[in-house]
């Protein structure tokens, strides 16, 4: 038993942020009814061809869902999304603010038919606001969040390398249909959740946030170093390689000194005996800890590093993280089936003994929708007549 079968998600979703908090649901399994467009689907399935010929992002956050296809301008088309939400535990929409109102998919429209419904929207900026028709893509939250002002080098700013914004509007509605789910158990109702994009990369922001505080000077960019402790970043080794280093504390700045750099006196030099000194006189620093990893392969680094119990890392790309050994060892892949065939997939964060995980199939556009209108009590030659007008 998983925590949440028999639980029943309709999603009117597409691209990231709602996919991924729904697919979470589905790996804890809820069975999720996607609702897509007939014929092209979620547009995220055209971003690329890179999975096997299937969309790296659509592949990543679509597993284990069903795919019912329905044109939500038809009439037919909505009265079966009705049919189907008024026996069902959570919708999510991430359409525009008001799209869903207009469409009569109102949360107050929605609890009369079914007062368990938990309706939960997902937007760039929230249902209220000069902002609420603003369009929002993650580029743009993580410019309005001011992370992009925070990352990068002195010179240029840059966006994170993943879709950060909606990754963590995804995890705030998995978050919150979790919470709400427990909330229902008590009070026996369901409730309104209102996700924005801008709100859930905001609270990650949190650090930086706290250190600009009262007009202060916020953290400088400063590329893949730490803005304000030192050593902390990238260091090149003498066979080339790039090194991630980690110093928290002064007792690991004096284990560094002893016994990485080999300067033991280093450590109570008045230019770097404290945090703030060394990161100040970072450029003087940098020269002393590159001069002796020139001495050394970035193997013989780590080696040195692991056994002064320094933290470091090592500059992995992508190839690299497929292949990861302790990954490996932890039996983290998992086999699942698309309409490509089988594909690996990483199981999700978190090993609970009382069950796995669901790890289903990523489904075809429309895949499932002939079951699921049978389910309703269609008959065939209904479904037929529904495909005749395209409304399925």
């Amino acid at each position: 038993m998983r925590p949440l079968d028999g639980i029943t998600i309709v999603a009117l979703e597409h691209v990231i942020a709602a996919p991924f908090a729904t697919r979470q649901l589905a790996d804890l399994g809820a069975r999720v009814i996607k609702i897509e467009r007939p014929g092209s689907g979620d547009f995220a399935r055209h971003y690329d061809e890179r999975a096997k010929g299937m969309s790296s992002h659509f592949t990543w956050v679509n597993r284990s869902k069903e795919s019912l296809t329905l044109d939500l301008k038809q009439e037919g088309a909505l009265i079966i999304l009705k049919q189907l939400l008024e026996k069902a535990d959570v919708f999510v929409q991430n359409l525009v603010p008001g799209a869903a109102a207009r469409m009569g998919l109102s949360p107050e429209a929605l609890q009369a038919l079914n007062p368990n419904l938990i309706y939960c929207n997902l937007s760039g900026y929230g249902e209220d606001g000069p902002y609420r028709d603003k369009k929002a893509y993650d580029l743009l939250i993580q410019s309005e969040a001011g992370l992009l002002s925070i990352t990068g080098t002195p010179d240029e700013p840059s966006k994170a390398g993943i879709s950060i914004a909606d990754i963590a509007a995804g995890m705030y509605t998995y978050t919150n249909i979790m919470a709400a789910l427990l909330l229902r158990q008590k009070t026996g109702k369901g409730s309104v959740i209102d996700v924005s994009m801008l709100e859930a990369l905001g609270e990650w922001m949190g650090y930086a946030m706290y250190y600009s505080t009262d007009g202060a000077s916020p953290p400088p960019r400063t590329g893949a170093t730490h803005a304000t402790i030192y050593p902390y970043g990238p260091f090149k080794a003498g066979d080339g390689k790039t090194i991630m280093l980690g110093l928290q504390n002064e007792r690991e700045w004096a284990l560094f000194c002893e016994k990485v750099l080999d300067q033991p006196t280093l450590a109570n030099d008045p230019r770097f005996d404290k945090n703030f000194k060394r990161n100040e006189n970072r450029i003087e620093l940098s020269k002393i800890i590159l001069d002796r990893f020139a001495n050394f392969t970035s193997e013989q680094v780590i080696a040195k590093l692991d056994e002064a119990q320094i933290a470091n890392a090592s500059l992995n790309d992508m190839h690299q993280f497929w292949d990861h050994p302790q990954l490996r060892a932890r039996e983290r892949w998992h086999s699942v089936e698309s309409p490509n065939g089988p594909i690996l997939a990483l199981l999700p964060p978190g090993i609970n003994t009382a069950y796995e995980y669901r790890m289903g199939k990523i489904p075809e556009v429309g895949e499932h929708t002939e079951a699921i209108l049978k389910e309703l009590g269609y008959l065939q030659e209904q479904i037929s007549q529904f495909k005749e007008k395209g409304s399925i």
